[in-house]
């Protein structure tokens, strides 16, 4: 972790929880974990380096000049809760690795650790068959029976059984390995606009986050971005109604051509 890892601050919690966040469908997590850094002022506080878990495939060209490679970025931020014996840790990634994603889901952990982290966070994407106008339902699955009950108060919808695909769900199947409790909630997406960033997923998302943890958010910028989306919505609605017309249904009157061949026969 030495040569991975460079922390520009450590501060001395006596306890945190973690909210870890990735790329997924919809982009739930990131906007629920860059929303509550902005508000909350989190501070950064270091990163993952990013040689060890990915490759540039390939470059940027500006003016006709190539730029060097980038890399994406993977950044712890703190926030001290002076309402709460636990403070908050975010981590952010920019992108999932193709590969090792247990290695860093691993490296996240052993950072966290050295902040006393005593729970973890995760968000992602249910997809439901819902209509984007409808309210998006926040889902629930959590490390230990415990924390189900927690959960209930909150009224969050438990499915028993589901996947959680990518590093959202993975990190907390290796939470569970090394003992740290977690839970990992996921806002309903319709399935026709998964290819777009959904806020208003992730704003039933932080609303519930934000009860758990016991820190208040003014929700009312990321509300007035979910409104925004809505068009952009309405519109794959109506892609995905025209592709269903096109393949499902079948007209009820002959082609024109198989009228002329008719006419001719007579």
């Amino acid at each position: 972790m030495k040569d991975t890892v460079r922390l520009y601050k450590e501060p001395h919690p006596k306890a945190c929880d973690l909210i870890a966040a990735w790329p997924g469908i919809g982009n739930v997590a990131l906007i629920v974990a860059r929303y509550m850094k902005d508000k909350l002022n989190a501070e950064e506080i270091g990163e993952i380096q990013p040689f060890h878990f990915f490759d540039p495939i390939g470059v940027m060209v500006k003016g006709n000049i190539v730029e060097a490679p980038q890399f994406p970025e993977s950044k712890f931020y703190y926030w001290h809760n002076p309402n709460s014996d636990r403070d908050i840790v975010l981590f952010i990634g920019d992108e999932q690795p193709s590969s090792k994603g247990y290695e860093l889901a691993n490296c996240v952990l052993d950072v966290s650790q050295k902040f006393k982290v005593k729970r973890v966070y995760t968000c992602a994407a249910a997809i439901a068959r819902i209509h984007h106008t409808e309210p998006s339902r926040v889902w629930g699955a959590t490390t230990n029976q415990k924390l189900i009950e927690e959960l209930r108060k909150h009224d969050i919808v438990l499915r028993g059984e589901l996947q959680i695909a990518g590093l959202n769900g993975l990190f907390l199947g290796v939470a569970k390995e090394r003992g740290i409790e977690g839970i990992c909630l996921l806002g309903e997406v319709p399935g026709y606009t998964t290819r777009i960033p959904n806020p208003k997923a992730s704003l039933a998302v932080l609303a519930i986050l934000t009860k758990i943890l016991g820190i208040d958010i003014n929700l009312a910028e990321l509300a007035k971005v979910a409104k925004e989306s809505e068009e952009e919505m309405k519109r794959l609605a109506a892609e995905a109604m025209g592709e269903f017309i096109d393949r499902y249904t079948r007209p009820v009157w002959p082609p024109e051509e198989e009228e002329e061949e008719e006419d001719e026969e007579e």
